[in-house]
C-alpha cells in the first residue's frame, strides 16, 4: 500500500484551502508583506497559492522553476520578506493542526524555492 502525502493526510483540497484563506488573512495583515497585495486579483492569487501549497504537501498541483520565477520577477522579494513568509505559513499550518514535523517539511520545501522568488 502507497503511503499518504501529507495532502491526502491533511484532508487534501478543502483543507488547503482553509489553510490559503488564513494564511492569506496573515499576509494581508502583515506590514511587510500586505503592500505586495494591493492592486492584486485576490480570487486569483488564492487559486495560484493554494495550488502551490497543496503541491508542496505532495498534492496533484505543481508549478515548474521558470513558472514560479516569472511570477515573481516583477516584484522586489528580499530575503527578509520570503523569512516573514515562512515565519506566516509555519504558524497557520501549526493552527490548522498541523503536526511539527508535517509543517517543518512543508516549510522545507517551501525554503527550496527561495532562489526562485527571491530577487
Amino acid at each position: 500500500m502507497a503511503e499518504r502525502t501529507l495532502y491526502e493526510s491533511y484532508g487534501g483540497f478543502s483543507q488547503v484551502s482553509k489553510i490559503v484563506l488564513s494564511f492569506y488573512d496573515s499576509l494581508l495583515d502583515n506590514d511587510e508583506i500586505g503592500p505586495f497585495f494591493d492592486d492584486v486579483d485576490m480570487s486569483r492569487i488564492v487559486d495560484h497559492q493554494t495550488k502551490f501549497i497543496a503541491s508542496l504537501l505532495g498534492g496533484p498541483a505543481a508549478y515548474t522553476d521558470k513558472q514560479l520565477q516569472q511570477l515573481h520577477a516583477h516584484l522586489d522579494i528580499t530575503d527578509a520578506h520570503f523569512d516573514e513568509l515562512e515565519t506566516l505559513l509555519r504558524e497557520t499550518l501549526l493552527a490548522h493542526g498541523m503536526a511539527s514535523d508535517d509543517v517543518e517539511t512543508v516549510v522545507a520545501e517551501f525554503g527550496k524555492r527561495r532562489p526562485l522568488i527571491v530577487r
